[in-house]
C-alpha cells in the first residue's frame, strides 16, 4: 500500500468551513474544499446538523445540497466535513426490511448489527472481465420467461406511461422469480403506494428474501437520486457472495428527474427536455453496474415511465440504447383488461436466442407471426369485412386467438415456473404451426421458348 499517495489525497477529518450564500435549494460554503460526493453537516443557529452533499463548486466555495429543508440556515453557520466518500451498510440482515436512500431502516423495527460497508458509487466491472450470460432467469411471468426469455446478468427495460401496471408487473416478478435476493427500488412513489406494493404486489413471501429502497416524491431530490445507487451498491454486495439478484427500480425517470433538479441547482446547461449534460452520464453509469460477474449476477429490470405516452422522449429513448431488451406496455391492452399489458410486437429480448432452445425460440416466432398478421387486419375483421379462407395465416390468427391470450394473460396470484411456461409456449407453437400447415412449395419460374433458346448452354 503506498502511504505517501494516501497522506497527499487524504482530506482531513476536521474539515470546518462557513455558510457565504444559499440560492434556492442549494447552500454555498466558503473554505471548504471537500471533494465531489462528500457529505458534509451544516449547523444551524439553533445546533441542528442538516446533512448536505457537496454537488460542485463556485467562485464563492463549495456548492452543497441539502438532504432536506434548510429553514433556518443563515450566512455564517458552520459547515462540518461528515464523510468524504459515501458508504452505506450492507448484509444478509437487510432482508426484508424497508430502507431509506441511506440504507437505513425505516420500517418501525430495529436497525440489525451490519458490519459490512459498501460504497454507494461503484465502478462497473471491466467488460472483459464479463462472463457470457447463458443461463436462463425465471420472473414467473408467462409472456416475459417465453415470448421475450431474460438470461442471468441481462438487463431490461420496462417502458410504459402512468397507471398502465408496472407496479404489478414488478410485484409479480419479486414474488415468483427463481432468483435467490431481490433488491426492489421506489424511487418518487407516492407514499400511500409503498405500503400497497409491499402488502399486496409483494407480499409477505415476497418480502422475506427482498430489500426495499424507498425514496418517495416528497423527499429532497438527492435521496432520490441516491435510493437508485443505493439498491444498486446492496445488489451487488449480494451478488459478490455468489447469488443471483433480481434489480427492480422503479422508476429510472424519476431518478433522471431528481438528477435533472440537482443539476440545475448547481448551475448546470439544460439540453434537451430541460435535462443537464450529467443526467446522460449518470445513466450509462448506472446501468453498467448490473450484470454477471465471475461470483454471481445481477438481473435488472429499470421502469421507464414514458413521458406522455412519447416514445422517442429522451430518457426512453437513451435507455433503449443502453439496456439489452425493452418491455413495453400498452395502454389499448391495459384498457381492454389484459394483464400484464405487455406488446409483444415492440418488445424483444436480446439475448433470448442465448438463452432459449431451438425449439422454445421457433414456437415464440410462429406466436409473433400470428400475432403480427391479426393486428394488421385487426380493422377488417372488427369491421365485418375480412372473409376466412383469403389469408391462411389470419385463419390461423383467428382459431388461436383465445388461446394466444390465455397463454399471455396471467392474474396478479398465478404463479408459473419456467418449465411449465415453455411447456405451454410449445404445445401452443406445435398449434399454430398444423393451424398454418406446411409451406407452400416454390412456384417455378415461366420462361418463354425464345428466352430459353437465348439462354447460352452452361458448362458442365
Amino acid at each position: 500500500m503506498d502511504f505517501d499517495y494516501l497522506l497527499q489525497n487524504a482530506t482531513p477529518a476536521a474539515l470546518n468551513g462557513s455558510v457565504v450564500e444559499v440560492v434556492g435549494l442549494t447552500a454555498t460554503a466558503a473554505d471548504f474544499p471537500a471533494p465531489i460526493g462528500a457529505l458534509a453537516e451544516i449547523y444551524a443557529p439553533s445546533g441542528e446538523a442538516i446533512e448536505a452533499e457537496v454537488v460542485g463548486f463556485s467562485d464563492a466555495g463549495a456548492v452543497l445540497y441539502p438532504l432536506r429543508s434548510i429553514a433556518g440556515v443563515r450566512r455564517g453557520c458552520r459547515v462540518r466535513l461528515k464523510q468524504a466518500a459515501r458508504r452505506i451498510r450492507v448484509g444478509t440482515g437487510l432482508l426484508g426490511r424497508v430502507v431509506n436512500a441511506h440504507a437505513r431502516c425505516i420500517d418501525g423495527k430495529p436497525h440489525p448489527y451490519l458490519t459490512d460497508r459498501a460504497p454507494l458509487e461503484r465502478d462497473a466491472p471491466g467488460p472483459v472481465d464479463r462472463p457470457r450470460i447463458q443461463q436462463p432467469l425465471s420472473t414467473g411471468v408467462r409472456s416475459i420467461d417465453g415470448m421475450l426469455t431474460c438470461g442471468r446478468g441481462q438487463r431490461l427495460g420496462i417502458f410504459a406511461g402512468s397507471g398502465v401496471g408496472k407496479s404489478v408487473l414488478l410485484g409479480m416478478m419479486a414474488r415468483n422469480t427463481s432468483a435467490d435476493v431481490n433488491v426492489i427500488c421506489l424511487v418518487g412513489e407516492r407514499g400511500r403506494e409503498v405500503n400497497d406494493f409491499i402488502e399486496r404486489d409483494l407480499g409477505p413471501e415476497g418480502l422475506k428474501r427482498s430489500v426495499v429502497v424507498v425514496a418517495t416524491s416528497n423527499e429532497p431530490a438527492l435521496m432520490r437520486l441516491q435510493a437508485a445507487s443505493a439498491a444498486t451498491s446492496i445488489a451487488e454486495w449480494f451478488r459478490d457472495r455468489g447469488q443471483d439478484v433480481l434489480l427492480l427500480v422503479d422508476s429510472v425517470t424519476r431518478t433522471a428527474m431528481a438528477n435533472r433538479e440537482i443539476g440545475l441547482a448547481a448551475g448546470e446547461p439544460p439540453t434537451s427536455r430541460g435535462y443537464p449534460p450529467s443526467t446522460f452520464s449518470l445513466l450509462p453509469r448506472l446501468v453498467e453496474r448490473a450484470g454477471r460477474s465471475s461470483a454471481g449476477s445481477i438481473t435488472a429490470f429499470y421502469s421507464v415511465l414514458v413521458e406522455g405516452d412519447d416514445e422517442n422522449e429522451p430518457i426512453a429513448d437513451t435507455m433503449r440504447g443502453l439496456l439489452d431488451g425493452h418491455v413495453w406496455l400498452s395502454r389499448k391492452l391495459a384498457g381492454e383488461g389484459h394483464y400484464p399489458a405487455i406488446d409483444l410486437l415492440q418488445s424483444i429480448s436480446r439475448l433470448m436466442s442465448e438463452v432459449a432452445g431451438a425449439r422454445e425460440q421457433e414456437s415464440a416466432l410462429l406466436v409473433r407471426r400470428l400475432l403480427a398478421a391479426y393486428r394488421e387486419n385487426e380493422d377488417l375483421i372488427t369491421i365485418g369485412a375480412y372473409r376466412k379462407g383469403s389469408n391462411r395465416t389470419v385463419d390461423a390468427a383467428l382459431a388461436l386467438r383465445e388461446e394466444i391470450n390465455g397463454f399471455l394473460r396471467q392474474t396478479r396470484s398465478e404463479e408459473c415456473t419456467l418449465e411449465t411456461t415453455i411447456q405451454a409456449l410449445n404445445t401452443l407453437g406445435a398449434k399454430a404451426a398444423n393451424a398454418l400447415g406446411p409451406p407452400a412449395a416454390p412456384i417455378a419460374p415461366i420462361v418463354s421458348p425464345a428466352a430459353s433458346a437465348m439462354t447460352p448452354p452452361q458448362p458442365t
